[in-house]
Parts: C-alpha cells; structure tokens; sequence
C-alpha cells in the first residue's frame, strides 16, 4: 500500500504555526521524511545492521524519537542475541499510536516496549545500543549535553550510540550550498517553492540544528572514547560513538 502523500503545506489558504507531530503529521510522516530527508532510507537500514552487531546479550536497546518505529524495526529484524529488549520513545501520542500498529504486524521476536515520555526524561540503563535519528536536533539546547552524558552513562562497555542529525557549516558559503542542495532535493522529490518555504518557516526555532563539531565535541566530553561521521549528504549527517 502507498504511503499518503504529504500535502500539508500545499495549500496557501491554509494556516500552519510551528511544527508539531500531531496526527496530520503521523499520518503522511513515511512520505514526509523520504522526500525530505536525503539517505534516510540508508541510515535506517544501517541502523538495524549496526544494532545487529553491537547488541549484548540481555541488554537494553533504545530507540529515542522513535516516531513510526522505522528504526525501531530495523533493529528488531536484525537483533540476534538473546534477551535484548527494544525501548522505543517519543513524546507525541499520535506518532506511538500508529507505531504501535506498524509493530504489531511485525513478527520477530526481539520484544518492543513503546514508551511516552520526552526522551530527556528517560533513564538510560543496562544498554548496548543507543539511536537517536533527527531526535537531538528538537531538544532545547541547554539540554543536549545532558541527554548525550546520561546516554553515556547508561550504556555498558562496548556499546555505541548511533546519532543522526540535520547539520549546519562554519563556512558560510557552505553552509548556504548544502541548504541549496537540500531545497533542491526536496523541489525534485515533488515538493513546490512554497511548500519548501513555508515548511521551513513551520520549522524555524523547533528544529535547531548545530555543526559536526559541536556534536563531536559534545560526545566527547560525555566521555566517549571514539566518534566519527560513517554517513553523511548535503547537511544530514549520522554518526557512531563507542564507549
């Protein structure tokens, strides 16, 4: 079955404020982020392979701003260790509803627990696999470096935190290239001007994103003992961090 295609900002009679993941959003969100996010569909996947060779035995696995629960499946069918549990959370009701209805047409085994909450709420414990996919970039600023620290904190030796992120640039002729090059992505996956324009309004101060550096920098003083960028195009970028 296709997804439903994401309209939302085609009309220009109609009134957005900021963004929120409400219901029409979780309703055309698969459609929304394929069209919008350049190598989603890769680091998703990858995601799964990376939880697949990083998992411990009788761990916890976090998937923080599940959203639909695509990284969250991708692990699940990718996890070989036995008693592994997948902890999946996000703060908006509408996006673990329809989750919940994803997973449940899942059939491996690796249970899901999905959990409402902010995720800087979230107590991080006995884990060997952290994901926060275009998570961190929605969490005030002043709060970023605690949620990466508890994240170190509650992971066991040898475990990794897999960190995608919209990214800015110091230099700002390529910083103002790479928002280009998106905007162009987004014009040739069927999206409008004004539907590009008024998306980015929508987005402004609910979206902040930072540079490599500040993130590199940030997971270092968590106490990380190695980080680097394994994906990246235009300015998305994921990175690996190993304890």
């Amino acid at each position: 079955m296709t997804d439903p295609r994401d309209t939302l900002y085609a009309d220009p009679l109609s009134e957005h404020g900021l963004f929120t993941f409400d219901d029409s959003v979780a309703r055309v969100f698969p459609d929304m982020i394929k069209r919008s996010v350049p190598g989603y569909p890769t680091i998703v996947s990858m995601t799964g392979m990376l939880a697949g060779r990083y998992a411990i035995e009788g761990s916890n696995v976090y998937d923080l701003g599940c959203s639909l629960g695509a990284s969250t499946l991708a692990m699940r069918q990718n996890i070989q260790q036995p008693g592994c549990r997948i902890i999946s959370v996000d703060n908006s009701t509408a996006m673990l509803k329809r989750c919940q209805s994803i997973i449940d047409t899942d059939t491996h085994d690796t249970p899901v627990s999905l959990t409402l909450a902010d995720l800087q709420d979230v107590a991080i414990e006995n884990a060997s696999v952290v994901v926060l996919n275009f998570t961190l970039q929605f969490i005030p600023r002043e709060l970023r470096d605690d949620v990466i620290t508890r994240i170190y904190q509650g992971l066991l030796p040898g475990g990794i935190m897999v960190l995608s992120e919209k990214v800015t640039f110091e230099d700002p002729h390529l910083d103002a290239l790479n928002i280009e090059l998106h905007h162009q992505f987004k014009r040739a996956n069927g999206y409008s001007e004004m539907e590009v324009a008024r998306k980015r309004s929508a987005l402004e101060n609910v979206l902040v994103p930072e540079t490599l550096n500040t993130h590199r920098q940030r997971i270092a003083n968590a106490g990380f003992s190695s980080c680097d960028v394994w994906f990246q195009c235009f300015n998305f970028a994921s990175l690996i961090a190993l304890k």
